[in-house]
């Protein structure tokens, strides 16, 4: 992997301009943080407290949290995080009679605390370059959709070899830059995870879905849990002989908090960027993969919130899904505003055309390069062609959780059968319990009504696709008479029938042969049979293409670099980065400007007393006391809910700690402003702003609201 820091940012008509780590765009990865000057920035630590391979660093108190990001804040395994990334977990144990959502959670001691189902805990034990044993498999004159296999096939081996290596540990090889490097991590994973503390859902989202991807914010977005382990301190299963784990490093509260253009930094696994893309994907995710899940997500958004409606106990086994619907569905809206009004998709073509025009000057170069971008915008308009219905037949089975149900089972029954790495990976032994697991947490949350409507919905859509590109199982639905009818009718009588939302049931169907589950009379494992062929061809046109553009990245990055006369750092891929910047505020518009605190006086002149901003009475009187102490902001007389920051963010972020200077805790980061979506395809200062709780607010709210002055005492601030 390159090890190097400096950066590129996008502008007009130029092709990339580079600039110095005196810059705050970029998502530094961990080989490069011992590289970092950072005392010329105005960090009070040295790079070693950072990372230091050889002893203990920041980077071994922060940790994956199932996609989201947490930290270590005690000795004893507690965690600090987003209330939204704990939010399954609580919406899982909530009932009508222990509604946990509604009124928060808190566990008095340790006894008291509650697994927080389906999520796990990884934290970097070490990490090396195997780009040279991955792309050793690839053979000359190997087909593309073959070379994407081997790839795969070879990532997998070493991943379980690794896990044999090192028992309890978890290996992961990450793409860092397509088709060029790839990173081995192993982690220790850390399976038995409890809740500890929840505000009520009236804190933990205040302002809903009107206020998320936006500023001014009010939401206290927190919540505690703790790892735990067996008693010789392996990672274990739920067990009450367990005890908590205890980690290399936890972080220092730094109850003071910050003030505007104080430097912080963010420590985390930022999920997915794409900067580095053409103009070609760009064209595609604008027009066809973010629209369509965009309004797709809004007429099941309508469907849910509907149902929800019809009684309390409904509403919590939706409000998950709903919740993680909202946020998809809002962010894509916002990129495709925010593509459409900075003109990217053209500026990115310039850029293409720039590159192409500094190849075609010299013959060895264009020899080499000339048709790269020829073949990659091929690639492309195939997409395009394939979109509706590859896109139909991946929200079949993400939305509809019947369906999916059956056909996990019978796909298990054949990739069950399959050597270990060539199994597709949630079948793998390594990754199979987890994929049972999330299918009971489904079936849990499971409402017969809205999974009708919404597979009716789908199969209609797939009905109604114009080109050739049609999905045969559905057409055989539909053959004999009216469309609308035929389905309906199989619609009624497959959920009359089947019996997938019965989860001893399923589990019992993962032991049968698939012989055997071909002679079911369920009408939906029949349809998921009947469906497989069009997933397969799927598959193999997915690999196809994956292997083509792996061999054509490689080139660009190649190329890139030549035209560029410098490296740049690789996308965001899940893997642990660093983001510096300044809290700092920003003007999204002509006569607009936006400070970077907002106050809980702020909060409460928000509350209308409907669901998202119905503020607790309890808040209203500890405002009134102003007893504030010294969690109050020098000079307001008031407690700061929320900051904002121009680090470089995005999801998987959240959660991240906000450090000081001295690397002190100092809020949680949570979501970024309605035009920073876009940071995804490319960043700027002037509309990139990261948004974060004031850790002054957790602490006094813990304090004065929430009763929990064990956390504080076991946080050191007490």
């Amino acid at each position: 992997m390159k090890r190097n820091v400096r950066f590129f940012i996008l502008v007009a008509v130029c092709f990339i301009l580079s600039f110095t780590l005196a810059a705050e765009e970029g998502m530094i990865p961990l080989s490069e943080l011992g590289k970092l000057d950072i005392k010329t920035l105005g960090f009070q630590i040295e790079s070693k407290d950072l990372y230091n391979p050889n002893g203990v660093g920041l980077i071994d108190a922060i940790i994956n949290l199932s996609g989201c990001t947490a930290s270590f804040v005690s000795c004893d395994g507690l965690l600090m995080t987003n209330y939204h990334c704990a939010f399954d977990s609580i919406q899982f144990a909530s009932s009508t009679e222990n509604d946990y959502m509604k009124d928060g959670f808190m566990a008095s001691d340790r006894s008291k605390e509650i697994p927080a189902r389906g999520v796990t805990v990884r934290v970097i034990e070490s990490y090396s370059d195997v780009s040279a044993q991955v792309l050793g498999v690839i053979k000359k004159g190997m087909p593309y959709s073959e070379r994407a296999k081997a790839i795969d096939k070879k990532i997998k081996d070493m991943v379980v070899d690794t896990e044999k290596k090192f028992p309890g540990r978890r290996a992961e090889v990450s793409e860092m830059f397509i088709g060029k490097t790839y990173i081995l991590f192993v982690y220790t994973y850390l399976k038995d995870v409890r809740l500890v503390y929840a505000p009520p859902r009236s804190i933990g989202e205040y302002g809903g879905e009107i206020d998320n991807w936006s500023w001014p914010r009010h939401t206290g977005d927190f919540s505690f849990l703790r790892a735990y382990t067996a008693p010789d301190g392996s990672s274990a299963d739920y067990s009450k002989d367990n005890v908590p784990y205890h980690p290399k490093k936890y972080l220092q509260v730094d109850p003071e908090g910050v003030k505007e253009e104080d430097l912080v930094f963010i420590l985390g696994y930022p999920g997915s960027t794409f900067r580095h893309r053409t103009s070609y994907y760009l064209a595609y995710e604008e027009e066809y993969r973010l629209p369509f899940i965009a309004d797709l997500y809004e007429f099941i958004i309508n469907v849910l919130e509907n149902r929800s409606k019809v009684d309390r106990n409904l509403e919590i086994k939706l409000s998950a899904r709903l919740k993680g619907l909202w946020n998809t569905m809002k962010r894509n809206r916002a990129q495709i505003n925010g593509l459409k009004a900075i003109g990217l998709h053209e500026k990115r073509r310039a850029e293409d055309n720039a590159l192409q025009a500094f190849v075609d000057k010299d013959p060895k170069r264009k020899e080499k390069y000339g048709h790269v971008l020829g073949k990659i915008e091929e690639i492309y308009e195939q997409k395009k062609k394939d979109a509706q219905g590859d896109l139909i037949l991946t929200m079949l089975r993400r939305n509809s959780k019947l369906f999916n149900n059956a056909y996990t089972v019978y796909e298990a029954s054949i990739e069950r059968k399959k050597k270990e790495t060539d199994r597709e990976a949630a079948y793998m032994d390594r990754n199979f319990k987890l994929t049972r697991e999330a299918i009971e947490v489904d079936i849990k949350n499971y409402d017969e009504v809205t999974d009708k409507i919404i597979f009716k919905d789908l199969l209609l859509r797939a009905a109604n696709i114009k080109n050739n590109k049609r999905i045969p199982a559905v057409d055989n639905l539909i053959k004999d008479g009216d469309t609308g009818k035929a389905i309906d009718a199989f619609v009624e009588n497959a959920y009359k029938v089947s019996r997938f939302n019965d989860a001893s049931y399923m589990m019992s169907l993962f032991d049968k042969p698939t012989e055997e589950l071909k002679k079911l009379s369920d009408p939906l494992v029949q349809f998921a049979i009947e469906l497989y062929p069009s997933y397969q061809a799927k598959k193999e046109r997915d690999k196809e293409q994956e292997g083509q553009l792996d061999e054509l990245f490689s080139s660009l990055i190649d190329v890139k670099k030549e035209f560029l006369g410098r490296d740049f750092v690789p996308d965001a891929n899940s893997t642990f980065r660093l983001t510096y910047g300044h809290i700092r505020g920003y003007s999204p518009a002509d006569a607009i400007y936006y400070k970077p605190f907002t106050t809980l006086h702020g909060l409460l002149e928000k509350h209308t007393g409907e669901p998202s901003f119905d503020a607790p009475k309890r808040l209203f009187d500890l405002y009134r006391s102003k007893d504030f102490g010294r969690f109050s902001v020098p000079g307001l007389n008031d407690i700061s809910v929320a900051m904002l920051y121009n680090t470089d963010t995005t999801g998987g972020n959240s959660g991240s700690p906000v450090l000081n200077a001295k690397g002190k805790l100092v809020g949680l980061n949570y979501d970024r402003v309605y035009g920073a979506t876009i940071n995804d395809y490319a960043w700027n200062e002037d509309y990139s702003r990261s948004i974060g709780v004031d850790i002054r607010f957790v602490l006094w709210f813990l304090d004065k609201f929430g009763n929990a002055q064990h956390l504080l005492k076991e946080m050191n601030i007490l």
